[in-house]
């Protein structure tokens, strides 16, 4: 039923009980986990940079080694479950990115966190996971988190 199962990750403690679940589903249907991280562009765009600061120490980087870390937790818990994994790091507007993925790779399934967040915060802002569950053509399964 699944072959190709999305697990996009921003690091953070919330998304832990939606990669538990995304490993489930592609152990389960014998699928390939792919693990993707996107540097927010916006975040890279915003930051003016400081001539103090080296390059390496910059916004773009450090959100590079955040998604590293990211896809590579994700790859070992997968490995340990005994999952195939494949990981990408990719830069845009996340969920603009996240669809993009989905489209290229023919993901069959992808499989995203929520935070809980007050409703005023939601309005203004969005997220990810509901752009992402509203426009994509696959299917898109939302796991809360029991983080707030």
């Amino acid at each position: 039923m699944y072959d190709r199962i999305l697990i996009p990750t921003d690091g953070s403690e919330g998304v832990d009980r939606a990669v538990d679940h995304a490993i489930d589903a592609a152990d389960r249907y014998d699928a390939t986990l792919h693990v993707l991280y996107v540097v927010d562009s916006d975040i890279v765009n915003a930051y003016s940079g400081d001539e103090y600061v080296d390059e390496a120490e910059g916004a773009e980087s450090t959100l590079e080694e955040n998604g590293r870390r990211a896809v590579e937790t994700v790859a070992e818990q997968a490995a340990a479950a005994g999952v195939e994994a494949t990981t990408a790091i990719v830069y845009g507007v996340p969920h603009e990115e996240v669809l993009r993925y989905i489209d290229k790779e023919d993901i069959d399934l992808t499989v995203m966190g929520s935070k809980n967040r007050p409703g005023d915060y939601r309005r203004m802002l969005g997220s990810v996971t509901e752009r992402v569950s509203r426009l994509s053509a696959a299917p898109v399964s939302i796991v809360k988190t029991t983080v707030g």
